[in-house]
């Protein structure tokens, strides 16, 4: 394993067991998984739309959507620590919130990409044009891997790591940093799903398929 693989499954196993721990009592309740995830997706949601509104004071508009948005990424995260600590796995809640990541990730895109065309910044559009198919192709070729019986969940530029580059580009977007958070995206989902891609082939070469 190499150190870069090494330190990300490190920080990703260290944030699992945190998840799980934060849950424990939350587990005991009557809130289900599946209501975490419709949360989440719903404040990502309003967050894509605060992020609309920066014209009438970037710095509000944009820490308050970076805010909201964080909030429900996290609930989006703890969905299946929650299903995981309850004993509430079902296969139609990990189908369900595999699907509201993209949707989450898309809203908040979509609306970086209108404030990027109401500046005139096409070609940083179309940047976000491009990281948004690339963090939906880092989702499918992990999705499609497992399906095959393989592991897909390798690469740099995986849902955590997304999220924490889109938070940095709001945060810092009234010193003119979001556009170049998005080339950072753009550039860690198409390394991930080339990443992804060489590693399925590997398994099915060491396979004999």
């Amino acid at each position: 394993m190499s150190r870069a693989a090494a330190i990300k499954d490190g920080y990703t196993s260290g944030a699992r067991r945190l998840a799980t721990r934060s849950v424990t009592g939350l587990a005991r309740t009557r809130v289900t998984p599946n209501a975490l995830t419709a949360t989440g997706v719903l404040l990502c949601g309003l967050a894509s739309l605060v992020v609309i509104f920066e014209n009438h004071g970037e710095k509000l508009y944009y820490w308050a959507g970076a805010t909201v948005f964080v909030v429900g990424s996290i609930l989006d995260i703890l969905d299946g620590a929650l299903a995981r600590a309850g004993g509430k796995t079902t296969e139609f809640g990990a189908f369900l919130d595999s699907t509201t990541d993209r949707v989450s990730e898309g809203f908040m895109l979509t609306a970086i990409a209108f404030v990027l065309a109401r500046h005139h910044h096409p070609v940083f559009v179309a940047v976000a044009m491009a990281a948004v198919a690339g963090s939906f192709l880092v989702s499918y070729t992990r999705a499609k891997a497992e399906a095959l019986g393989l592991r897909g969940d390798v690469g740099i530029g995986s849902r955590a790591e997304r999220v924490v580059v889109i938070t940095a580009g709001l945060v810092f977007a009234p010193w003119g940093v979001l556009p170049w958070a998005l080339v950072v995206l753009s550039a860690t989902a198409w390394i991930t799903v080339c990443q992804r891609v060489l590693h399925v082939r590997r398994q099915l070469i060491a396979g004999g398929r």
